[in-house]
């Protein structure tokens, strides 16, 4: 059985950690003249992915 390759739209996107997983924000890519700064500042941070996705995004990024 060969190996199962790593997802690589997955790895971009999510970073593992030992309880969960770590992803960017939505909304922090363009048109961000009409948002308001706190807003733009609060994107920056990440936020974590919810336990339902957990098990499915693990194995798309074998960790």
């Amino acid at each position: 059985m060969p190996k199962m390759k790593t997802h690589s739209g997955a790895k971009k996107r999510f970073n593992a950690r030992k309880n969960d997983i770590k992803r960017t924000m939505k909304n922090k890519n363009h048109i961000l003249n009409k948002k308001k700064r706190e807003r733009k500042r609060k994107l920056r941070h990440g936020s974590t992915v919810s336990k339902s996705e957990e098990k499915t995004i693990r194995r798309l990024i074998q960790k």
